[in-house]
Order: structure tokens, then sequence, then C-alpha cells
């Protein structure tokens, strides 16, 4: 039997891992507290928060949290984001420690204001 989709970011985050709900819930208010305009949704399976344009989105998987707030915006953030594995658009966080609430908080602030003030693209 196919697991069906979520249709929002509640199903989403209890469909999730036990391990993974806290973490999710988590990055989710502090996104909500960064853009309280933001519009939540689904795509590509994935909770994402829309303003003008995708700001970021977040993911859980099975052993880390994914956060994707463009690879512009991390670069910004390299030599914070030295201790943690990242790819070209996403940073991952570890279940097993803490989320670096400050520096996501910096992350996703930075990505809203480069989309308001830039009209920053999602992915380049």
């Amino acid at each position: 039997m196919e697991k069906q989709k979520p249709a929002n970011i509640d199903e989403y985050i209890l469909n999730a891992p036990p391990i993974a709900q806290e973490k999710l819930l988590e990055i989710r208010a502090i996104l909500q507290q960064v853009a309280p305009a933001a519009v939540e949704a689904i795509k590509w399976g994935y909770p994402i928060f829309e303003q003008k344009r995708i700001l970021f989105a977040f993911a859980a998987f099975k052993s880390h949290l994914n956060f994707m707030p463009t690879g512009q915006t991390l670069a910004a953030f390299k030599a914070e984001l030295a201790a943690y594995k990242t790819t070209k658009d996403n940073v991952q966080f570890s279940y097993d420690k803490p989320l670096p609430k400050a520096l996501i908080e910096q992350l996703a602030s930075h990505r809203l204001q480069d989309v308001l003030e830039n009209d920053a693209k999602w992915m380049y």
C-alpha cells in the first residue's frame, strides 16, 4: 500500500518518525516567528514557507533534519555553518543534538530579507 502524502505541515509532522517530530515542531516555530506573514504549504512532499517566493523548506530524514534556506543564504553564513554538514542548498541537523535555534533564526531572517528586498529566487 502506498503511503499517502501529507496535505499540510501538521500531517507531515504527525507522519514523521517520532525522533524527528520534536525537532520539526521546533524549527517550524522558529520559522513562524521569523516570517509570520508567510503561508505554510507542502511542495515536493516537504514543508515550505512562502511569501512572494518560497522562503525555505525543511524535511525529516532517518538520522537528521534538513533545513533549506537556499545556497545563497548558506554562503553568507559559511563560517557559522562549518560544524554542520551542508550541500548546495541545505544544512543538516542531527536529531541527537539540540537545534541551533539562533543560527536557524539568522539564516531564516537573512533569506526573508533577501526575498523581500531583492526578490531573490528559490534555488539557483
